[in-house]
């Protein structure tokens, strides 16, 4: 996506302003779902990449290229594609189900795992910091799922461990997901090609889901699950946008301001109060972004220097 400002920002500066914008945008992604009330999740991802769909062929259309695509990279779409669905399954059931803050916060999560998989689809290999890092986030997941053999009558209930621990298979396939999206882009694929794929490949593998689950939804859920797609599309766009403009190791720290803007929209919104463990799981995961984040940023000036 270009926006004209932006162009004379950095690289590593336009992909922050882009996975900020596309954090708020997710951040309203999970707050829409949250109030389409009670419905099949899959009608649900539905409508979210048949709007991104709409706009995405719009884009498409208008662009000078049109719907021109690199055949080699079709498989890294196809791929990003398939785990791309399977998480925002994952992600829009959990979402439903429980604090929306505890969802995304799990979700996010994901860019631990884009650099996991970076290291055989990318060749970019974390060294022992980085996996210390990866290592502490996943401790801090635990706070965030709770697990009753851990945390005994503070754990979770059955249901709602089986709910995170969902939203966490979710952030492991996204996580699976950025990393073949990086790996189209980085083939010269163009970041609405893969947006357009993936919203495509999705509502066209969900169709018999549908079928077999289909629920009568009122105009107000229509409404919801609309702007649903709408704000998936555009934090697809912006986030295709940021891991195309710079390396994800580099600039992954600001998407968790995803779970900032998530929590603060659930309090406003929902009346959601993270309980004391989700939020001591949130300090350690943003605790190893940070460290990774800063760890990454002194690694780069001693390159260059």
């Amino acid at each position: 996506m270009t926006i004209k400002f932006l162009d004379k920002l950095s690289p590593r500066k336009r992909g922050i302003v882009f996975l900020l914008l596309s954090s708020f945008s997710f951040a309203c992604m999970a707050l829409f779902i949250n109030l389409a009330g009670d419905m099949p999740v899959f009608q649900k991802a539905f409508f979210r990449n048949l709007v991104a769909i709409i706009m995405s062929y719009t884009i498409l259309a208008r662009s000078p290229e049109k719907f021109k695509f690199k055949k080699k990279s079709l498989p890294y779409m196809f791929m990003r594609a398939l785990f791309g669905t399977i998480s925002v399954i994952c992600n829009f059931y959990a979402i439903s189900s429980t604090n929306i803050s505890d969802a995304m916060m799990l979700n996010k999560l994901s860019p631990f795992f884009a650099m996991l998989t970076s290291i055989i689809i990318l060749k970019e290999a974390a060294d022992g910091f980085q996996w210390a890092c990866i290592l502490t986030a996943i401790a801090g997941a635990v706070f965030v799922v709770k697990p009753s053999f851990l945390f005994g009558t503070m754990g979770a209930e059955g249901g709602s461990f089986l709910t995170l621990s969902i939203a966490l298979i979710g952030g492991i396939f996204a996580g699976i997901a950025y990393a073949f999206l990086r790996k189209a882009t980085v083939t010269g694929e163009r970041g609405i090609v893969v947006v357009a794929f993936f919203s495509t490949f999705s509502c066209i593998s969900l169709i018999p889901f549908i079928i077999f689950t289909y629920q009568p939804i009122t105009w107000m859920q229509f409404f919801f699950c609309c702007m649903t797609g709408v704000s998936a599309c555009f934090g697809q766009i912006f986030i295709t946008s940021a891991y195309s403009a710079c390396p994800a190791k580099e600039i992954s720290i600001y998407d968790y301001s995803t779970v900032i803007f998530t929590a603060l929209l659930g309090l406003v919104f929902l009346g959601e109060i993270p309980d004391f463990l989700s939020i001591i799981g949130y300090v350690i995961i943003i605790g190893a972004s940070v460290l990774n984040y800063l760890y990454n940023n002194n690694h780069l000036r001693f390159k260059k220097s």
